[in-house]
């Protein structure tokens, strides 16, 4: 039977019986569906829809009888006490009767939905003149108080002209209705001795009435709202319900990569894409630091099947392998994790390029845990990393390259991959691989390293840059607490010659050799300082010695900013001497970042003492050389 074939026009069914499906458990969404993704302004602009009347697309579902053909859950906070017979898999439509499920039972963490009728609205400036769905964000403090406290004051809701949405919620709702109206509004309520009791007790009463009646026309309009729906029959085979699943969502709201390969993977081997997932990221935690494990899990796949880490070749993966292969995935994934971290690498919003992040995890695959060719793989791992980051090997065509790295080139030139299958594999071979021939993909030079821009926005070298610093430690400024995952995200990117000086004299401030990533102590609000002065300012130090010792972290001189001062010069006097002195100051970084990535793109572990010395030697000879000329 062809999907032709088994087409059908669209049947009707209200959101009263929708809504009595799902509670007895006879709807359920396949788990190969993406999660709840719908924000606050397409939930409100769909129940407007509803609460209007106006026509909505229809929802597609798949019968069910029997055995379940897909693992399958619950719309979101409808777990049945008592579960029923599943009789259908909802296909198309879960966006739509997730927001309507949790809208009537008003049970979103950070929001409330009601219904505003401007009639009741007792302010001057009325929100609006029509009936309309109102979205109340709510927050905590300390405390525990949701605040607005007055979204939970039925008086205050009222006052509004807003009644909670929930009272909609189809079935017998009628007490809880009387209860609310009784609540809001007994604050009218007239007392016996007053004067006008019985004119002012008409007009309660007339108010009471007069909001049941729109509450009550709202819950028959919900209830008898229609939400169309096609349904396939429930002997529909797996491959074409999937087959019109990704056609149908294709064609509204297109699905990514990984919703297909779920997809795919549930009707190849029955397991949940989605479970094995929340596994991963559980087990390795540190691995969602760098970005959106979905792309890690495929494109690390594919290199393990020896496919392009791009789309097509995730497409082109085997399904089956790659459950098979979930555990050397699992394990790549988390030491790849542990050697971005062991060289300054902490996440994604300091990483310099993702494209090495599957390369890497692929790698694992051959790198025993123990013994000595662990030293000899990770010295290769980490040369990989820094050049990389230090040469246009990833500018263009990026997944392509990395998998030309990994993989190699038939008939051309070995990739990683063969070096790591072979232990006693000869290290000066290895600029066969593309990312190591220093003939077609040089080492950016100082000139490159003093071109290089602010790292907090995208670019490699702006970003290796700054992982250099954090290789060696970047102790923060004002507490001395060495770089680190749970460090740096207190940190922000600091101008070492301040942008304020700078822009003073019409230079640009943001390059990566003036950005360091430190903690602020001090107020924000600082205008023209000298460098040192300007730190003082920020950051609350011990003494001279212990901030030269924090520079040097970062491969900062502290004797050349202790050279730079400004005070009371301006026009070309200032730019004159600034652009000197902050040139000079460059170029002393970029000597000094250059000898760590030449040492780090060769596989070492270099010291910052040895920097230092390498930089203290080759001053001596500059002098010497000077003195003798």
């Amino acid at each position: 039977m062809t999907i032709m074939q088994q087409s059908s026009k669209a049947q009707d069914r209200t959101l009263g019986v929708w809504f009595q499906a799902i509670q007895q458990g006879q709807v359920k969404l396949p788990r190969f569906q993406r999660y709840e993704a719908w924000d606050r302004g397409r939930i409100t602009s769909f129940l407007n829809t509803i609460i209007n009347n106006l026509p909505v697309g229809v929802t597609l579902a798949l019968d069910v009888a029997g055995e379940e053909k897909f693992i399958s859950r619950y719309i979101v906070s409808a777990d049945p006490a008592v579960p029923g017979t599943v009789t259908q898999h909802l296909l198309d439509g879960q966006q739509r009767l997730t927001a309507f499920w949790r809208a009537m039972h008003n049970n979103y963490e950070y929001e409330d939905y009601f219904i505003y009728l401007p009639q009741f609205d007792q302010r001057e400036a009325k929100q609006s003149a029509d009936i309309e769905v109102y979205c109340q964000a709510r927050w905590e403090n300390k405390k525990e108080t949701r605040f607005p406290v007055w979204a939970d004051n039925t008086a205050k809701c009222l006052e509004r002209g807003l009644f909670p949405i929930d009272l909609l919620c189809p079935g017998d709702k009628a007490t809880a209705v009387d209860e609310w109206i009784k609540t809001a509004t007994l604050g009218l309520k007239p007392s016996k001795d007053d004067p006008d009791a019985f004119e002012k007790l008409e007009s309660y009463t007339a108010i009471k009435e007069s909001l049941k009646q729109e509450i009550n026309t709202l819950r028959e309009r919900v209830t008898h709202f229609n939400l169309p729906y096609l349904s396939l029959p429930s002997n529909t085979p797996k491959d074409v319900a999937l087959q019109v699943f990704i056609n149908m969502n294709t064609n509204s709201k297109p699905l990514s990569l990984y919703d297909i390969i779920v997809a795919e993977v549930e009707s190849v081997a029955g397991k949940s894409l989605h479970d094995l997932e929340e596994h991963l990221v559980s087990k390795c935690p540190k691995a969602a630091r760098f970005g959106d494990v979905r792309n890690l899990i495929l494109a690390t796949s594919a290199l393990l099947q020896e496919k392009t880490p791009n789309n097509k070749g995730m497409v082109e993966m085997d399904k089956q392998v790659l459950l098979d292969n979930w555990e050397k995935l699992e394990h790549g994934l988390e030491r790849m994790a542990n050697l971005l971290e062991s060289q300054g690498v902490f996440d994604e919003a300091r990483l310099p390029t993702s494209n090495v992040l599957a390369v890497v995890a692929a790698a694992y695959e051959l790198v025993p845990e123990h013994g000595d060719f662990v030293a000899k793989a990770e010295k290769l791992l980490r040369a990989y990393l820094w050049s990389s980051f230090f040469t246009d090997r990833y500018e263009n065509s990026a997944a392509s390259r990395a998998y030309a790295d990994f993989i190699g080139v038939k008939d051309k030139h070995r990739g990683i991959k063969a070096f790591l299958s072979t232990p006693d594999f000869d290290e000066k071979a290895l600029s066969e691989v593309p990312v190591f021939n220093r003939k077609e993909h040089e080492l950016a030079d100082e000139d490159a390293l003093m071109a290089a821009g602010w790292p907090k926005k995208m670019g490699i070298e702006a970003r290796g840059i700054l992982a250099v610093s954090n290789y060696f430690g970047a102790h923060d400024f004002a507490d001395s607490k060495p770089a680190s995952y749970e460090s740096i995200q207190k940190r922000e990117y600091h101008h070492i010659f301040p942008d304020a000086l700078l822009s003073e004299a019409g230079i640009d401030s943001y390059y990566a050799l003036n950005c360091a990533l430190i903690t602020w102590k001090t107020n924000r609000i600082i205008g023209r300082k000298d460098p040192l002065d300007y730190l003082k300012e920020r950051v609350q130090w011990a003494d001279e010695h212990a901030v030269s010792n924090r520079l040097k972290t970062h491969l900062v001189s502290f004797d050349l900013l202790s050279k730079a001062h400004y005070q009371g010069l301006e026009g070309e006097v200032l730019k004159t001497q600034l652009e000197a002195d902050f040139r000079e100051f460059m170029r002393d970084r970029a000597k000094l970042v250059h000898k760590a990535v030449v040492r780090l793109a060769a596989g070492g572990q270099p010291s910052l003492d040895s920097i230092w010395a390498a930089s203290s030697a080759e001053l001596a000879v500059e002098a010497q050389q000077e003195a003798s000329s």
